[in-house]
């Protein structure tokens, strides 16, 4: 198992190395592009019996594109939050002490034809989310590994192996992800995205939780290790019209773990309005989520949604204005329920406010 995916990178880059290279002529600054963004943040969390907290956050994150041939590219980026594998979020505090910066993105892009793209590394998520939900994935989460991806007309899927933990004492634990679905017109005003997926991680039983340790609402037993393996098959759907030219979206996503009989389901439904792209354009948006404690890996899902991980539900609401194509003020409001099924359910509050600033 361990072979697997030395094996496979090498013999990407093999391929990648037959490939034609960028013309001559071609200068350095014309074959990388830059891009970057800072974003301020306040938020104040209210949660039942405990104190309530308001603290000030900031994100930096800075990268490059780097045009290698005419069908391969470099990413690589560079982010706040240290090794938090689901936050780029620094906290101000600390004594005005140095900030952590990690390495966030480090992939290989290879556009092998017109249909066939493949990723390898530390790449963005590749696959598709309904209205964008992190009912799986953090919007955060950056995975590793190799990814391919399929587009041609109606249909696009993506196949991943991506490695998750390397241990010395037991047997590693891999990430098996393949989906897949279509995108069609119902109507000249209307488009639907529908599509499933299947998601496997290897040698979960007896090993602590994924990063830290911190279940984050997954079953553990006595010795803090994981009870139930993670096998999840997943549906979504997405309608996208306009009204009156307001982009609408509609979405939903379901999806339910396979290595349990109980606490096994989430669930994620919403609507979109607006889209806040250009100067004075606003957008705002409402998701429904309920995931169960063993419904998913509480690591990899949302970090802010009931204070991250499983065993909650509830409301986020969304608001997001564009003074500029580079300047946004958003803002982000939780309601949720947590420890629903693991401790004593509890009321979580939440309330984030955000000015971002982008550069490219």
């Amino acid at each position: 198992m361990k072979a697997l995916p030395i094996v496979s990178l090498l013999s990407a880059l093999i391929l990648l190395l037959a490939q034609p290279v960028v013309a001559e002529e071609e200068s350095w600054s014309d074959r990388i592009k830059f891009n970057g963004d800072v974003r301020f943040r306040f938020e104040s969390i209210d949660e039942e019996t405990e104190v309530e907290r308001d603290r000030n956050r900031f994100r930096g994150r800075f990268g490059f594109t780097a045009k290698v041939q005419d069908d391969v590219k470099v990413v690589i980026q560079l982010a706040s939050g240290g090794d938090n594998p689901v936050s780029t979020n620094q906290s101000i505090d600390g004594g005005f002490t140095r900030k952590d910066i990690g390495l966030d993105l480090a992939y290989v892009d290879w556009k092998v034809n017109d249909s066939l793209t493949i990723n390898a590394g530390k790449m963005k998520n590749p696959f598709f989310k309904a209205g964008k939900v992190p009912l799986i994935w953090d919007s955060d989460l950056n995975p590793e590994g190799l990814a391919a991806k399929f587009n041609s007309g109606i249909f696009f899927g993506t196949a991943a192996f991506f490695t998750v933990e390397e241990r010395g004492s037991s047997d590693d634990s891999f990430l098996y992800v393949a989906q897949g679905g279509v995108k069609f017109p119902l109507t000249d005003n209307l488009k639907l995205t529908a599509g499933a997926g299947y998601i496997a991680y290897t040698n979960t039983i007896g090993n602590e939780p994924f990063f830290d340790g911190n279940p984050r609402g997954n079953t553990v037993d006595i010795d803090g290790d994981y009870v139930y393996d993670y096998e999840n098959t997943e549906v979504f759907a997405q309608l996208d019209t306009k009204v009156a030219d307001w982009p609408v979206q509609v979405f939903a996503h379901y999806t339910q773990n396979g290595g349990t009989s109980v606490e096994d389901t989430a669930f994620a439904y919403g609507a979109k309005l607006g889209a806040a792209k250009s100067k004075g354009q606003t957008e705002f948006g409402w998701i429904y989520q309920d995931l169960e404690a063993d419904s998913v890996i509480g690591t990899f899902s949302d970090s802010d949604f009931g204070g991250g991980g499983t065993d909650s539900s509830g409301h986020m609401l969304k608001a997001k204005y564009a003074f500029s194509e580079k300047i946004f003020l958003g803002g982000t409001y939780f309601i949720n329920k947590k420890d629903r099924f693991q401790d004593v359910e509890r009321d979580y509050n939440r309330l984030q406010i955000d000015i971002e600033f982008k550069f490219n």
